[in-house]
């Protein structure tokens, strides 16, 4: 690992130790929050599997059932039925903090009427497409609020790891060959300045004799 290009000196030694000391601190941190980013990805990836997988169960069953009501009733009664669910579902978003990421929480006002059309000239399978459309209406908001935070999470994740990934394996390690060098230096310099020393006493001793 390649020391930084500083002169090996005294000062720059307790600025190197203080940046060094500043770094692992900042490891220390970013580990913490890589630990806790990871556990709440996969508490909430769980929980957005789960409704995914009722949301699509809910739409094959609506599928299904919308194809043997227009071959039963008609595509045209079908459609006229449709026109008739009006009742809206009302959204609102809010976002909160998890380990500095913004986080949506979606929250549904009403929801669509159980009853969407009037009896009359329809069926059991578009009361069964109707109902399996209502219940994904319903999980929609829930689902996108998870989809949206997993995003999120993963995304500030991979920012985190990398930042810890540099931390640890390229500016610690290069703050510590820096700070390896600066001592080795200074010691060898300190070595050079004791030999010199004697030298000179042992001549100045020589030329007094």
């Amino acid at each position: 690992m390649p020391t930084i290009n500083v002169a090996p000196t005294r000062t720059n030694l307790i600025r190197i130790k203080k940046e060094l000391r500043f770094a692992k601190e900042g490891y220390e941190i970013l580990d913490r929050k890589r630990e806790v980013l990871t556990t709440e990805l996969v508490r909430v990836a769980k929980e957005a599997d789960a409704v995914q997988k009722e949301v699509w169960r809910l739409l094959e069953v609506a599928y299904d059932a919308l194809e043997k009501a227009r071959l039963t009733m008609g595509s045209d009664n079908v459609e006229w039925a449709a026109l008739a669910a009006s009742k809206t579902v009302d959204v609102h978003l809010k976002l909160r903090g998890i380990m500095g990421v913004a986080i949506p929480e979606i929250s549904a006002r009403g929801e669509p009427l159980k009853l969407l059309y009037s009896l009359s000239g329809t069926n059991a399978a578009l009361d069964e497409a109707a109902a399996a459309f209502r219940e994904v209406v319903i999980k929609a908001p829930q689902l996108s609020q998870l989809a949206t935070t997993v995003w999120r999470l993963a995304g500030e994740l991979r920012k985190t790891q990398r930042r810890v990934n540099a931390l640890q394996h390229i500016f610690i390690p290069q703050y510590e060959e820096t700070v390896a060098f600066i001592v080795s230096s200074l010691e060898e310099r300190e070595r050079e300045e004791t030999f010199r020393l004697k030298w000179l006493k042992t001549k100045m001793a020589r030329t007094q004799t």
